[in-house]
């Protein structure tokens, strides 16, 4: 598990994807009982090269990664097809500079925005907040006050302006494919009032209606349930189960879990806590319900 945030050595960055893939590799050289400079050698290149792509730090080509298996005795295909996805959506990643590349983000977001930008697919697991792209304006600038963290109101509208940019993907020609299932408690939470809180889940109403969106609620009567360890967002890039990296909030920070054991973990816990939530249709339902309740 790594801590969020971008990470430079050399003038190159470390992108999520690309340490992701390096641990991998890393994994099954040590598994095959190489060395890096070994590997270097096989590559006819030096072992700083296999440093930089164990960490993350360079890109890497198709050949390198057909080369690294084949030295590592790897005769799984799928395995290398995954590694050859996950090189390619890593380079096309660092070749775009993101519009979100020009401003100032705050708590280290660098890593989510561009990941989430490059995502085809997102699944979302939240216990205590409307996920941030179905967020209006008036509950995201609510739940800043609530967080104090910000210094002024100038920094906050940055943060409602950056989600409200953030959200145009759903919009967009090709809409980002998101599944959301949410706990009951986020919805009755009155983040900023009665007013605030029933526009919000109106809002949440209309977004469900995209046929990209899939929302879910789990409700109270549903007693114990497998997300009960807190919220996560699981972020997909290729086809089902090509490559998936998981990203947790946590105060001030957010953490990637992005080995592909740890990964299906989650993915697994997602399944599960969507089994038990009640039915997008149902859960519109409850919503309504509970929108009607809000009252001054």
């Amino acid at each position: 598990m790594r801590k969020s945030g971008s990470g430079r050595a050399g003038g190159r960055a470390s992108t999520v994807l690309g340490r992701r893939l390096g641990g991998e590799l890393q994994q099954l050289r040590l598994a095959s009982g190489m060395t890096q400079q070994q590997s270097a050698e096989y590559l006819s290149a030096t072992a700083t090269k296999i440093v930089k792509v164990e960490s993350g730090w360079v890109p890497v080509r198709d050949p390198d990664v057909r080369a690294l298996c084949q030295l590592y005795g790897v005769t799984d295909g799928k395995v290398l097809a995954g590694l050859l996805d996950l090189a390619k959506t890593d380079r096309e990643r660092r070749k775009v500079r993101g519009w979100w590349e020009d401003r100032t983000l705050p708590n280290g977001q660098v890593d989510y925005i561009a990941m989430e930008d490059a995502a085809l697919r997102n699944r979302q697991w939240q216990v205590a907040l409307i996920p941030g792209l179905f967020q209006t304006a008036e509950y995201t600038r609510a739940m800043g006050v609530a967080d104090m963290c910000w210094g002024d109101l100038d920094q906050l509208e940055a943060v409602v302006s950056l989600r409200a940019r953030r959200q145009q993907r759903l919009y967009s020609d090709t809409p980002l494919q998101m599944h959301a299932v949410i706990w009951e408690a986020a919805l009755r939470q009155r983040m900023g009032g009665p007013a605030v809180m029933k526009s919000q889940l109106e809002h949440l109403r209309e977004v469900a209606e995209l046929p990209n969106i899939h929302i879910q609620v789990l409700p109270f009567r549903a007693g114990g349930h497998a997300g009960v360890s807190g919220p996560f967002n699981i972020l997909s890039f290729g086809e089902e189960g090509a490559v998936d990296v998981v990203h947790m909030d946590a105060p001030r920070t957010g953490a990637w879990v992005e080995d592909a054991e740890r990964s299906a973990l989650f993915v697994d816990m997602f399944n599960a806590v969507s089994r038990t939530a009640v039915s997008p249709y149902d859960s519109m339902r409850l919503i309504e319900d509970i929108a009607k309740g809000m009252s001054e």
